[in-house]
């Protein structure tokens, strides 16, 4: 029996393509003391992955030429050589990578740990959109960083993405009038469904500085940025006195990611509204997980949060999945269904 990956093929200069990647056959592993074996059954497929193919310096280490594509996945453990781990059990974590098979270590600590999902409190997926690495992002950016109030303007750029749907739902949990910022007006529909107060559409709006302050006329005192670019620079032009700003995601200047990102130069405008821009990697703030999963298992059963997911089917739909999602095209969390 083989295990099928996914292999880096090629760095991409600016837009992946889905020839970046190449499937191959691997024979099939075998877990060493204190590991198990698990079958994949989804993928997640996030922004932070094109930084891992970039030979460009970054904050976490990159995939090498022929290496498995890394990612995080949720999947059913076939064998066992950990006491804690049986099969049958269903395990998430970041190092799944883009196979089949694939074994893991669930001793590692932060967040190269295994997690045991219990699918009673939560479709297994969920653990990697809104119960797991999303999650914790939009919760720690949010409440640790742009720590919103009941008086406060909050803005969030790919608000229907993985994060920014969530950021958004915290910011109204917190209180704050809630601005979501996204490309079609079928996600901008969904925010306000889910509580966003107010929605722009950045694909049909010729000036977003005056359209951000036709809606904020005190100010933005709240950003959390998923995005970067042309957005970034029209909402740091509205920025409140005091405001805080949460640099979490660059997608729009992705495909030029080995550039250097040459924008607005707001430095006279941080020193008149005296803001703050803070800078997010979800990994520093992993040993708060637990914690975060707790308050956001609670507020979805309570109703008051909600997530969308946009699932494509097949080990195969891998790269196609990761193009989507870098493109805009997916519609809440992207994922892959690997197996049932």
């Amino acid at each position: 029996m083989m295990n099928r990956q996914w292999r880096l093929a090629a760095h991409p200069q600016g837009a992946a393509q889905l020839d970046t990647w190449s499937l191959h056959e691997a024979p099939m592993p075998e877990p060493g003391p204190g590991q198990i074996l698990i079958r994949t059954q989804w993928l997640s497929l996030d922004p932070y992955m094109r930084g891992r193919i970039s030979p460009a310096a970054n904050y976490a280490k990159g995939v090498g030429i022929g290496e498995v594509m890394q990612g995080g996945g949720v999947g059913e453990v076939v064998s066992s050589n950990h006491p804690d781990w049986k099969p049958g059990d269903i395990a998430e974590a970041m190092g799944v990578g883009w196979q089949e098979y694939a074994v893991l270590t669930p001793d590692l600590p932060g967040a190269a740990k295994v997690n045991k999902v219990d699918p009673e409190l939560a479709p297994p997926q969920a653990t990697l959109s809104w119960l797991g690495m999303p999650g914790l992002t939009a919760y720690i950016g949010t409440l640790e960083i742009g720590r919103p109030k009941p008086s406060d303007t909050m803005i969030v750029s790919a608000a229907s993405g993985a994060v920014g749907q969530i950021a958004g739902q915290i910011g109204k949990l917190c209180g704050a009038r809630v601005i979501g910022i996204a490309g079609s007006d079928e996600k901008l529909d969904w925010c306000r469904s889910v509580g966003f107060d107010a929605t722009i559409n950045y694909k049909t709006t010729n000036d977003m500085t005056a359209a951000i302050a036709a809606l904020a006329p005190n100010g933005v005192d709240v950003f959390f940025d998923n995005t970067g670019g042309p957005i970034h620079d029209a909402v740091l032009r509205n920025l409140a006195v005091a405001a805080r700003v949460v640099i979490c995601g660059r997608i729009a200047l992705a495909n030029d990611f080995e550039q250097e990102d040459i924008g607005l130069r707001a430095s006279s405008r941080l020193v008149v509204t005296r803001a703050m821009l803070q800078g997010l990697v979800v990994f520093d703030w992993w040993h708060r997980r637990d914690e975060a999963g707790e308050r956001l298992r609670l507020w979805h059963r309570e109703g008051r949060l909600q997530a969308r997911e946009d699932v494509l089917d097949g080990f195969e739909r891998v790269p196609e999945a990761f193009l989507r999602m870098m493109a805009g095209r997916n519609f809440g969390k992207q994922l892959v269904r690997v197996g049932s």
